[in-house]
């Protein structure tokens, strides 16, 4: 079945009457963009998604040792990524450094550890949530956080990602310290994007 999504804003009209899948248009529309969309677009973009398996497939792989990053798209405005993940397999504590995103849960449970900076510029943890598929979450700027598939899950996590813009270099943080530390996504991320 073919469903279409009307996003405002800066989402351009799809430009034919071709019946799209809710992904497909997402992805059209996003190679369409003119400008950065804001992080309440990202969310409502997720939100309103119709993901199938047969979206995810071209863009699902696990790997044994870390979570494995799928880039599906990747403009000068925003970035997509499929991420997909083993139980027990997290993220390093980052923030976005300079950009903000929206999460939907498409597989499996996720869990999201926010934490915060006291005056001394020390992290510690702040709240933890758990997501389910179907559920949008976001990080805005500069929100500290931590992702991950618990292992007691006992199950695979498949998220989809959208950054605004792209996502280049990461600041990690460790709970306790002051040190910030830098991860760069792009050295982790599989498919040449489009």
């Amino acid at each position: 079945m073919s469903t279409s999504i009307e996003q405002p804003g800066v989402f351009p009209p799809a430009e034919d009457n071709a019946p799209l899948s809710s992904f497909d248009l997402l992805l059209k529309r996003l190679s369409q963009l003119t400008d950065a969309p804001s992080l309440e677009d990202l969310h409502d973009c997720l939100g309103g998604l119709t993901v199938t398996e047969e979206d995810l497939r071209p863009h699902k792989g696990f790997k044994a040792g870390t979570y494995a990053r799928h880039r599906v798209l990747r403009n000068q405005f925003v970035e997509l990524l499929v991420l997909c993940w083993r139980p027990g397999q997290r993220t390093p504590i980052h923030d976005h450094n300079g950009s903000y995103g929206a999460v939907r849960v498409c597989e499996g449970v996720m869990w999201e550890t926010m934490f915060d900076l006291d005056e001394t510029q020390t992290l510690f943890y702040k709240s933890a949530r758990e997501w389910k598929p179907g559920d949008v979450t976001g990080a805005d700027i500069p929100d500290i956080h931590q992702l991950g598939n618990p292992e007691v899950s006992g199950q695979n996590l498949v998220t989809l990602h959208l950054y605004a813009p792209p996502l280049n270099v990461l600041n990690t943080y460790k709970v306790g310290s002051s040190e910030v530390g830098y991860y760069k996504p792009d050295e982790f991320t599989d498919g040449a994007g489009i």
